[in-house]
């Protein structure tokens, strides 16, 4: 399991302690991707012998730390996390039993549940607008299209098979990306309803942040769409803060600034 935290380490501790009340921990490896924190997150991690840490000097994004994370598992599956969730006990077992019973699936996501446990905002389309539904969960398993990488277990052959998660992407697109080489591979991902995991979310969308999924969606429209698709997505990207006057994330999306400090 990947979790990925960044300056918010009482929502780390809930999740740490969620974890580890896991069915089977023994069996399981978990592994922290500190993500530059000014805040006690490395310190929380501590409290946990045996989950390995992988501190980062800054926020490189969600996307780099997905891949050091998953680099560092020594797994078949691995179960990335933000650190805004708590699972229940017998999710990760479930889901991997999924996995086991299911070969054409590459990857399978829990049902994101909020507080009251009603489901939440999960569920995406390709490409990706930024715009969530929560699920209409059945009794059985069922085949998804794009759901957000809050919580999705993956099999590694198939991470390993495309080299990496496009580090193009920094904050936003990344889980985009991966569903979609997933379908690309004629590949199934997986909702198990009966495994469930809550999702608190309500991080503030700065200007910085809201740049960089701007400059996510135009480098998967390029990817998927083509060039004339992608080049639109960037104007967007421009015109969109330039029409609502938010000059601070105009600022970043003309330089292509993504969330680490990169330019795309």
């Amino acid at each position: 399991m990947v979790v990925v935290s960044h300056n918010r380490a009482d929502r780390l501790r809930s999740c740490l302690e969620s974890l580890e009340r896991s069915e089977e921990r023994e069996r399981l490896q978990l592994i922290v991707v500190e993500n530059g924190s000014r805040d006690a997150s490395a310190e929380v991690v501590e409290e946990h012998p045996e989950v390995q840490l992988i501190r980062l000097p800054k926020n490189f994004g969600l996307t780099k730390a997905m891949n050091l994370g998953w680099r560092a598992a020594d797994a078949e599956y691995v179960l990335f996390l933000h650190e805004d969730t708590e699972v229940d006990a017998g999710a990760v077992k479930r889901l991997a039993d999924a996995l086991d019973a299911e070969p054409t699936a590459a990857a399978v996501c829990p049902l994101l549940v909020d507080e009251a446990g009603n489901p939440a905002p999960q569920f995406g389309s390709l490409p990706p607008d930024g715009n969530w539904s929560a699920a209409d969960p059945q009794p059985q398993s069922e085949a998804v299209e794009y759901p957000r990488g809050a919580a999705l277990m993956a099999r590694v052959f198939l991470i390993k098979a495309i080299r990496q998660i496009d580090e193009r992407y920094g904050q936003f697109g990344g889980d985009a990306d991966l569903a979609a080489q997933i379908l690309r591979a004629g590949k199934k991902i997986l909702l198990v309803p009966g495994a469930r995991v809550r999702h608190f979310g309500g991080r503030r969308a700065e200007a910085l942040i809201q740049a960089d999924f701007l400059l996510g969606r135009a480098v998967f429209a390029s990817k998927y769409l083509g060039f004339v698709a992608g080049l639109r997505a960037r104007l967007s990207s421009v015109l969109s803060p330039l029409a609502g006057l938010r000059l601070a994330e105009l600022r970043y999306t003309l330089a292509g600034q993504k969330i680490d400090g990169t330019q795309e």
